[in-house]
Order: C-alpha cells, then sequence, then structure tokens
C-alpha cells in the first residue's frame, strides 16, 4: 500500500478510530470504577453522619440540608450511566462539601456539648455560693435573733410575771406547779 492511495488513509483513520473506541471504552470503564468507589465513599460517609443527625437534634435544620444533597447525590449518581463524563467532576465536588460539611458539624457539635457542659458546671457553682450565702446572710442570723427573741420574751416574763403568793398559807398542788 502506498501512503498515496486513499484506502491507505481510510484505514488509518479507522485504525485510529478503533483506537479511539477502546481508549473511550477503557476510560468509561474507569470512570464507572470510580463511580463505584465514591458510591461506596459515599454510603459509607452516609452512614457515618446519620447515628451523628440523630444526636445532633438541636442542628435538625443542617441535618435536612445534609438530608436535602445525600437526595441530589443520589439523583447524581443515577443519571451519572447516562452522563458519566459530566457528572463524575460533580460528585467529586459533593462528596469534598459533604465531608467539610460533616467536619465542620462535627466540630460545631463539639463545641456546643463543651459549652452546655461549662453551663451545667457554672450553674451548680452559682447554685452552691447562693446556697452558702443564705445560710451565712440569713439563715444563721435568723436563728441568733430568734434566740435573742426567745431570751428577751423569757426575761419580760420573768418581769412582768405576778408576783410570787404569801408563803404564810398552804397551797393546792396546782398553785405549785410553774408552767
Amino acid at each position: 500500500m502506498n501512503a498515496s492511495e486513499p484506502v491507505f488513509w481510510i484505514m488509518i483513520a479507522s485504525i485510529v478510530i478503533a483506537i479511539c473506541f477502546v481508549v473511550m471504552a477503557v476510560a468509561l470503564i474507569a470512570i464507572a470504577l470510580v463511580v463505584k468507589k465514591i458510591i461506596g465513599t459515599v454510603e459509607r460517609v452516609e452512614e457515618k453522619v446519620n447515628p451523628l443527625l440523630a444526636q445532633v437534634n438541636a442542628m435538625s435544620v443542617q441535618g435536612k440540608e445534609i438530608s436535602t444533597q445525600f437526595t441530589e447525590i443520589s439523583t447524581h449518581l443515577s443519571t451519572a450511566t447516562k452522563y458519566l463524563s459530566e457528572s463524575a467532576g460533580l460528585i467529586r465536588e459533593e462528596v469534598a462539601e459533604l465531608k467539610q460539611l460533616v467536619g465542620e458539624t462535627a466540630i460545631v457539635a463539639k463545641d456546643k456539648v463543651e459549652l452546655v457542659s461549662r453551663t451545667i458546671d457554672r450553674t451548680q457553682m452559682q447554685v452552691v455560693t447562693t446556697t452558702d450565702y443564705i445560710e451565712a446572710k440569713i439563715v444563721e442570723p435568723a436563728r441568733e435573733i430568734a434566740a435573742v427573741m426567745a431570751g428577751v420574751r423569757k426575761g419580760l416574763e420573768v418581769l412582768f410575771a405576778p408576783s410570787p403568793k404569801q408563803i404564810d398559807r398552804v397551797y393546792t398542788e396546782d398553785e405549785l406547779f410553774i408552767g
């Protein structure tokens, strides 16, 4: 065959096209394997995120956003068989965003737990301090005042008691009772 013949060039073009098809098939298989790994990664991430969402009830709005993003990722993965080259990049971006969001969510949850723990400790210390203050400033002085008042009352009772009866007569048993 000669390079000046059209059949030669048609044959070269056919070989190049065949090589391109083989390369495209290999690329599609590689993309399919990457997508399968990404699906496994997304499923593992989803398994790890679901218990965290159950524990972080206070952040339910963020949990709903994550759930929505998982739904979007599932939709993208189902259409990835039709549009593998376009969705591979999108899936990588979504997984990166999910990892970042999960990391941020875990950090925020840890910070909130520490904040609640510090608040409980501070509240307990304030209750103890308030109890000690009330004991020292109100209860103890009130006891002392009550004891002083009881002494004053007894003293007044003694001062204003009727004068004792004369001893020159015989008293009945009831009259001898001091009470």
